[in-house]
């Protein structure tokens, strides 16, 4: 494994999650977080970044495909789950490219409405899908770096150019507003579809390379691109915050974006950027919906009109919800985000454990309640909450739309205790550390909710710093306390 290869496979998967329509999400992020951007940048990057991260580390642990991440729970729910991420797919990121191409490119210059462009758009995409052009996957070489040329641009003159003058967030709690956001990327999904992707063209390259060679490979690479979403991720967040003040506060993503590109570079900076956004934009329909119909093609017996058929459905579907604008389509995919999107999550976390922590007893417990306690969140964001007893939507970080996180530790915990009772005092002990350890991430990432929620106006650095340490000492000696209660269940048998 040479660094060349490194090099090739890291900017293979920054690219898959590098959509043209994510680039629309940060800036307007930075430009309502004011003086805690770099708060609403760790919640972001946290959904946005490491989650898909880990999505691939646990493709390279796995070296399957999708249907392999939802196995351990049950073949026929694995089947389900795939339908639902691929139905989502072409109904919502996929239409969303062409509201973002219309809004960007189209709609500054000619005054046309967005359901022509949606039909002109779809059309193309369904003559790329269909003869499966390889002119795509050439320009596709070079868009990337092109966006990243003018990127690096506009963010370097607003961050040398501009003084560090931030306003007041308007955020209720900037940490999770950045999580829920980072939901909109898709990112994590697109973890899962695309991990299989670049197994099937590792292998093809090199079909002598063993399972720790191509899961070595894929690693350091999934890192290298983390690293690459982070810098630009939080470049076009603090790029945002520098501009708090020189537009309207209703300003929408796209018209954000081109209005930052146009204050650093001017209208020559704008129309370039825009031209290759919607070009990177087209490319990552034309991916979505021939991955769909490929999909459907394999579960039809390999039929090409199974394949035909997807890919007509798929662009009536970008046609009807491609002509909305971009926030409509950003607000009608929060209810199915939030469904999805902590399923999918918790897939990728368990499938990057050990197998001896992840047993098909945990995998079914844990989704069992990450689905339960998804439901209120869900119905939340339609307004129909009230539909669910109260004790289901009154758990902690509820109101932040988090309220299946405790409710999927407790379950993995639980499922966990038969597991654990069987093993010797030493790996009692290194289990426990390892959740102490999580525990403890969890505990600091959550913690400026907890401080608001207490203390609410009054709080500052070192209320909060306090609040870490009394944390810190409580779960650790719970921690010691599960340990001992476990050796002595042990030393009684």
């Amino acid at each position: 494994m040479n660094k060349k290869t490194v090099a090739v496979t890291a900017f293979a998967l920054f690219s898959l999650f590098f959509g043209a329509g994510n680039l629309i999400l940060p800036p307007l992020l930075g430009f309502k977080s004011g003086d805690l951007w770099w708060v609403v940048a760790l919640g972001f990057c946290l959904s946005a970044v490491l989650i898909p991260i880990l999505g691939i580390l646990a493709h390279a642990k796995l070296q399957g495909t999708m249907f392999d991440f939802a196995k351990k729970v049950s073949p026929t729910f694995s089947l389900v789950y795939c339908y639902i991420v691929y139905a989502i797919s072409i109904s919502l990121p996929s239409p969303r490219t062409a509201s973002v191409t219309h809004e960007m490119a189209i709609q500054p210059i000619w005054d046309s409405s967005s359901l022509l462009t949606s039909i002109i758009y779809f059309v193309l995409v369904y003559i790329f899908v269909v003869n499966r052009s390889k002119i795509l996957d050439l320009v596709g070489k070079f868009l990337t770096p092109g966006i990243l040329i003018v990127l690096v641009l506009i963010m370097g003159a607003a961050i040398f150019g501009l003084d560090f003058d931030f306003g007041i967030s308007q955020f209720n709690n900037s940490f999770t507003a950045g999580i829920l956001e980072g939901y909109q990327t898709f990112d994590a999904i697109g973890a899962v579809v695309v991990g299989g992707v670049i197994i099937i063209s590792i292998n093809l390259k090199d079909k002598q390379a063993s399972y720790e060679v191509k899961k070595g490979l894929i690693a350091r690479a999934g890192w290298f691109a983390g690293l690459g979403l982070f810098l630009i991720y939080t470049g076009l967040i603090l790029t945002g915050s520098l501009f708090g003040d020189s537009f309207d506060p209703e300003i929408s993503r796209t018209a954000l974006l081109s209005g930052i590109s146009q204050k650093t570079w001017g209208n020559t900076a704008a129309l370039l950027l825009s031209v290759l956004v919607s070009l990177a934009c087209f490319t990552t329909a034309v991916g979505i919906i021939t991955g769909t119909a490929d999909f459907i093609k394999g579960r039809f017996n390999e039929s090409q009109i199974a394949y035909t058929i997807t890919a007509i459905i798929g662009c009536i579907l970008g046609v009807l919800m491609g002509q909305f604008n971009v926030g409509y389509i950003i607000a009608v995919a929060l209810p199915a985000l939030m469904f999805i999107y902590p399923i999918t999550i918790v897939l990728i976390i368990l499938n990057v454990l050990p197998d001896k922590w992840a047993s098909v007893k945990v995998f079914r417990w844990v989704i069992a309640a990450t689905i339960l306690f998804s439901v209120p969140d869900f119905l939340g964001s339609v307004d129909l909450k009230e539909l669910m007893p109260y004790y289901l939507t009154s758990f902690p970080l509820g109101e932040f739309s988090l309220g299946w996180i405790l409710p999927a530790i407790s379950a993995f915990i639980l499922s966990s205790i038969k597991l654990n009772s069987t093993m010797p005092h030493k790996k009692i002990a290194l289990n426990h550390f390892g959740l102490f350890i999580g525990l403890l991430t969890f505990f600091f990432i959550f913690s400026e909710i907890l401080v608001v929620k207490l203390f609410g106006e009054i709080h500052n650095v070192i209320l909060w710093l306090q609040l870490l340490l009394a944390g810190t000492i409580l779960l650790f000696l719970v921690t010691i306390l599960s340990y001992f209660v476990f050796i002595l269940k042990k030393t009684r048998k």
